[in-house]
């Protein structure tokens, strides 16, 4: 894939030999080659300095990315690129009045090459990479090629309801997601989903049977039981316990595996901790393609349809 979320190009031997020298970086220019470095600075007319080996690298804040020159994107998108990196276009080499060497460069010619090229040409039910850049509450950002962000609600990241999407990923991770509505031309994003590549019930439950006790984690305590997460597209129901919290990390001996009713009975046996000790753990997908039309995750012999039919989404 020829866009990709930031750092992903920085370390490649192609990157490293292009900004090595003068002459790479012409050569770059001249092919318009996207490139990536690390924002040092940014000044206080909010432009990026960027580390080059060999020049001076400056990306003025008009080109430091799309929406910045209307206001559509605000400055702290450029203010949190420091010490990270940026990919970038060279459109510009003149030496200095000091004899320095300086790169004019341009992110947003990078972010809308891989726009027009790239996110433009994405359809629902395209799974696409994606890094995660921030989390709110309400769901987690990630970068889906060149600094381009795009958003997956929290209730779009697995079955099992978690209370922070700090709950499923790490700052930095990457990720696989599934497109659910394509770009608009009045503001230019999309709209992203990650439980279906998580597994459908039955691929879930498959992993367990029952006399069987299992770690897992305890989602929310209800006056009828506990909700236990055992893996991010499967939840079972345990019976009460005295000084059961969410978040706790627990033993659970699965009672029974029901697909008729999408349920799995548990008793929790013991406590082991809090979840926030722990990281979480890399996603497991069950998707390997480049698409999918639609994900079924209840059972057939349950009755019940929860399911994703992106040939239908917008």
């Amino acid at each position: 894939m020829k866009y990709r979320p930031e750092g992903c190009l920085i370390r490649t031997a192609e990157n490293q030999r292009y900004i090595s020298s003068p002459e790479g970086l012409a050569e770059a220019m001249e092919k318009g080659v996207i490139l990536e470095g690390r924002a040092a600075v940014c000044d206080s007319s909010h432009d990026l300095i960027v580390d080059l080996p060999c020049a001076r690298g400056m990306i003025p804040r008009a080109e430091g990315a799309i929406g910045i020159a209307d206001g559509k994107t605000r400055d702290i998108a450029l203010i949190s690129r420091v010490n990270k990196a940026v990919c970038f276009k060279v459109k510009e080499l003149y030496t200095g009045s000091g004899g320095t060497l300086t790169a004019r460069l341009s992110r947003l010619a990078a972010q809308e090459e891989c726009m027009s090229c790239y996110i433009d040409t994405l359809s629902p039910g395209d799974i696409i990479d994606a890094k995660v850049t921030h989390m709110e509450q309400f769901g987690c950002f990630v970068d889906i090629g060149c600094g381009i962000p795009s958003m997956i609600p929290i209730d779009s990241i697995s079955v099992s309801r978690i209370a922070h999407p700090s709950d499923r990923f790490v700052i930095g991770q990457m990720i696989r997601a599934v497109v659910k509505s394509s770009t608009s031309a009045e503001d230019k994003r999309i709209c992203l989903t990650h439980r279906e590549l998580l597994g459908t019930w039955e691929e879930n439950a498959a992993s367990f049977s029952p006399g069987e006790t299992i770690a897992g984690i305890v989602r929310s305590v209800e006056d009828y039981g506990v909700f236990v997460e055992l893996k991010p597209n499967l939840a079972g129901l345990a019976e009460l316990k005295s000084d059961v919290y969410p978040g706790q990390l627990v033993s659970v001996f699965i009672k029974a595996i029901i697909p008729e009713k999408m349920k799995v009975k548990l008793i929790i046996v013991d406590s082991c901790g809090d979840c926030a000790d722990a990281p979480p753990q890399s996603a497991e997908y069950f998707v390997s393609g480049a698409h999918i039309d639609k994900w079924v995750y209840s059972p057939a012999v349950s009755g019940k349809d929860i399911s994703t039919d992106f040939t239908a989404q917008g």
